[in-house]
């Protein structure tokens, strides 16, 4: 039995991650604030406890709204000092079109650490349409991404590759950064009639102004620091930059990365809003 300690516990990758961990043997430790373990990146007293007996650890920050890498390199520091011997980083694709961002300052952070790491590198989740931003609200996604395709990655795929890396023998994958996507690009018209299709009711796509989602944003009390990046990552979609394909499911799995279609057969049809929807 071995520990480790996943930050974000109960987010999306983090629940999944300890899911695939538990399933192996392992023991991991899933850690929030309000969670069993508790960890809060803004109260240090929380670090040692979430830390006792932890091989390795998977670092989801507080937020892309505000420079938290002086807070990571006091807890690799830390981690360091308890014995953990790799830190896995949920990073996200398009770090280096915001420069000096806090995504960008958070791997810096990491690399410069005293803890071997590895660094993962994700597409936009395909859960975002059924967890998050791509939501459709009565039938329709905005985004301000016009024809802009996406390799949309499964976040299982992304549960998965933490929870080999965290558990890869030696020195395999320290110091690599990995870059994780769907098998194909898909536009948010094509991604609107998949889940049409597997939903059973119509879902179409409503193309926004990065000015008007910024504007909704803001009126939700975001903070600038968060809309920039957020409208950063969404500016690589619209203008092409983010149709790549990259193979780091495959690198680590030994297995093609999940399609679009496979994913939303197996959440679609349980998400809130398809539910509600068809009722």
């Amino acid at each position: 039995m071995t520990d480790f300690l996943i930050l974000g516990g109960t987010g999306k990758v983090g629940r999944r991650i300890t899911a695939f961990l538990t399933a192996q043997g392992h023991s991991p430790r899933p850690a929030s604030r309000g969670g069993r373990t508790r960890f809060d990146w803004h109260d240090e007293t929380s670090w040692a406890t979430a830390l006792d007996g932890v091989r390795g650890v998977f670092v989801v920050g507080p937020g892309s709204a505000t420079d938290w890498s002086p807070l990571l390199t006091r807890f690799l520091d830390r981690a360091h000092d308890a014995g953990v011997q790799r830190a896995v980083l949920l990073s996200a694709r398009g770090v280096e079109f915001l420069p000096g961002g806090a995504v960008d300052r958070a791997e810096r952070a990491l690399r410069a650490g005293p803890v071997p790491w590895t660094i993962l590198r994700p597409a936009h989740f395909a859960q975002n349409f059924t967890e998050a931003m791509f939501v459709p609200r009565d039938g329709t996604i905005t985004a301000p991404v016009g024809d802009g395709a996406e390799p949309f990655v499964d976040v299982r795929d992304i549960a998965e590759v933490a929870a080999a890396v965290l558990t890869a023998p030696d020195e395999q994958w320290n110091g690599e950064t990995l870059a994780l996507s769907g098998p194909a690009p898909l536009n948010f018209t094509e991604a609107a009639a998949v889940l049409s299709a597997v939903a059973g009711i119509p879902v179409v796509y409503a193309p926004q102004s990065a000015e008007e989602h910024a504007g909704q944003l803001r009126a939700a009390g975001t903070p600038d620091g968060y809309v920039r990046w957020r409208l950063a990552m969404l500016d690589g979609i619209e203008r092409g930059r983010d149709t790549y394909l990259s193979d780091g499911v495959e690198r680590v799995l030994g297995r093609p990365a999940t399609g679009f279609r496979e994913w939303a057969l197996r959440e679609v049809p349980s998400a809130a809003w398809a539910r509600t929807d068809a009722a």
